[in-house]
Parts: C-alpha cells; sequence; structure tokens
C-alpha cells in the first residue's frame, strides 16, 4: 500500500481535481437562522412547523436536502428540526477524528436539541442516519420519544464500513477530489440507491454535490472511514424498547429488506411496513405513501413523553 504513495502524489496534479467551497462562502449563502452555534462548531439546521418536535437525520452522503419533500407536510402538525450531520450538508466540518464517530454524531445533535430547548422528541432516521437514532436510542432513551427509522443501517455499520486504505489520507484526496465530487459519480451512486433511475437528474446530483463540496471534507471522510480502533458500535435491540415503525424499500439493492424484517424483529416494539416499486430513498421515491405510513404513528404516539 505504501508503494502506491509516491503514484498518488504524482497523478494529483493530473487529476484536474475539484475545488472545495470555503465554508465562510457557506455561511454568506446561508440564512443565518438556520446556522447554530454549538460548542464552537456551527452546525445548520432547518427548521419549520411548532408542536411537538421531530427530528430528522439523514443517510451517508446526503443532508436536509434529502427531506425535502416531507418536511413541509410533517410541518403542518409538528416542529421539524433537519440537522446536517458531522460530514455532510451546510454543518461546519470539525477537525477531530471523534466528531465522526456514533458517540460524536450523538453529542452534537443532542447539542442542537439542547440548543433549541427541546428535552425530548420523535426521531425519523434514514440508513446511516437510522444506525445513529437506534444509538441515541440505545443511550439516551429520556430523549426519543419515538422512532422511525428508514431503510436503515444498524449501528454496527459505523465500524464495519471503515477500511484501512481510507487512512491513507493521500489516495482518499486523490479519490474524493478526482473521482467521488464528480457529477458522474453522484449520479451513478443515485442510479442505484432509486429504483427509478430516472430521479437520479442532474439537477439532484448536483444539488447533493453542493453539500458534499464543503471546506473540511479531507478531514471528515478520515474521520467517517478511517480504521479508529474503536470496538464494533454495537446495542441490544430488545433493550431499545422506544415505539418503531421501520419502514423499507422492497427494491432496495443497498440495504436488503431482510436486514430491515430482522430489525424491527429484533426490536422490542416496532412495526415493519414496505413499499413495493421503491429503493433506498423512499423520502424522495414514495414520499407521499411515506407521509400516509409516518403521520399516523407519529400522530398515535403524540402526547407521550420519551422513556426513563
Amino acid at each position: 500500500m505504501r508503494s502506491l504513495l509516491p503514484l498518488a502524489a504524482a497523478l494529483l496534479p493530473l487529476t484536474g481535481c475539484v475545488s472545495l467551497t470555503p465554508f465562510a462562502q457557506v455561511r454568506e449563502h446561508v440564512p443565518a437562522e438556520d446556522m447554530l452555534e454549538i460548542v464552537g462548531q456551527t452546525v445548520h439546521i432547518e427548521q419549520l412547523g411548532a408542536g411537538e418536535p421531530v427530528v430528522l437525520l439523514h443517510g451517508f452522503g446526503e443532508s436536509t436536502y434529502t427531506y425535502r419533500y416531507v418536511m413541509p407536510a410533517l410541518a403542518a402538525r409538528y416542529r421539524v428540526v433537519a440537522i446536517d450531520l458531522n460530514g455532510f450538508g451546510y454543518t461546519e466540518r470539525p477537525r477531530s477524528a471523534t466528531a465522526y464517530t456514533l458517540d460524536g454524531q450523538q453529542r452534537m445533535v443532542l447539542g442542537v436539541l439542547d440548543h433549541l430547548g427541546i428535552e425530548s422528541a420523535h426521531f425519523v432516521g434514514h440508513s446511516y442516519g437510522g444506525g445513529l437514532t437506534q444509538w441515541i436510542a440505545a443511550h439516551h432513551v429520556e430523549r426519543v420519544r419515538s422512532m422511525i427509522l428508514v431503510d436503515t443501517t444498524i449501528p454496527l455499520y459505523s465500524t464495519t464500513r471503515r477500511s484501512r486504505v481510507a487512512n491513507f489520507r493521500l489516495l482518499s484526496k486523490v479519490f474524493l477530489r478526482a473521482v467521488a465530487l464528480r457529477q458522474r459519480f453522484v449520479q451513478r451512486g443515485l442510479r442505484a440507491a432509486y429504483f427509478d433511475p430516472a430521479l437520479a437528474t442532474t439537477e439532484v446530483a448536483n444539488a447533493y454535490l453542493d453539500r458534499l463540496r464543503v471546506e473540511g471534507l479531507e478531514e471528515a471522510y478520515y474521520g467517517l472511514t478511517a480504521k479508529n480502533g474503536l470496538p464494533p458500535a454495537e446495542i441490544d435491540f430488545a433493550a431499545v424498547r422506544v415505539p418503531a415503525l421501520v419502514v423499507w424499500g422492497e427494491n432496495d439493492t443497498l440495504t436488503s429488506i431482510s436486514n430491515g424484517k430482522r430489525i424491527a424483529a429484533a426490536l422490542g416494539n416496532a412495526r415493519f411496513v414496505s413499499f413495493a416499486d421503491c429503493g433506498h430513498v423512499p423520502m424522495e421515491e414514495k414520499p407521499h405513501e411515506l407521509l400516509a405510513v409516518m403521520l399516523p404513528f407519529l400522530d398515535a404516539h403524540a402526547g407521550g413523553q420519551a422513556r426513563r
């Protein structure tokens, strides 16, 4: 592997690398009320509506943008808070690798809720954000009233996806700047995520890219994907007694529907629902169908307090 580093160094100037947007420039174009100062870090959120709080946590490579089709309907009944996690969207990328662990993400999310005066909330987590939702429910059950897990990973995913290759920062820099931050690469990934590849338009790919090409991405990629020596992030599903709705796209090729059924069965208090002709991202592919199951679930658990 080390023999590849000189080659990577030689290739870097030849790749026509993509540039990253300075964070100061990001701040100039994002509404000030959407930027919170949380323990020395600027965190981007989108907030709509009033009532009981519903927190939206996105998946890997995503942002608050992923929830654009369901936020207005949720906000008609609830106070919706969508958060850009560490490493994604318009949130400032921390330099410390610990910010990108599940504990680090959890600290940031709970810091946002503390800043907003929210003691407990309903959580909606997609993919990686679903794994984080389960982690929060397992470690801070008093903050979680209910949870909706959409094509979720289990917390263990955040450990198993880590690679020793990512520890070589120069190789990662070549990959990010020459490959991963290209429109065609992102568009190809979206086509794989959607059941209908026609949804992966240039406009959508560019919107995802705009929220990834932000200063500090290389530190974030290292923090999210490099081997860090930490033990596997596992939880006892049976001990997570939070009311749960597990939702899946039946044609998800990234996280199999069989995983969803296993997670729902393992949780102590969960219902499982699936959608035909839907891939990994129901919020974008089947927003009306998703809302049709989310809203009754939230309504059924509204007015209750988080478990202690």
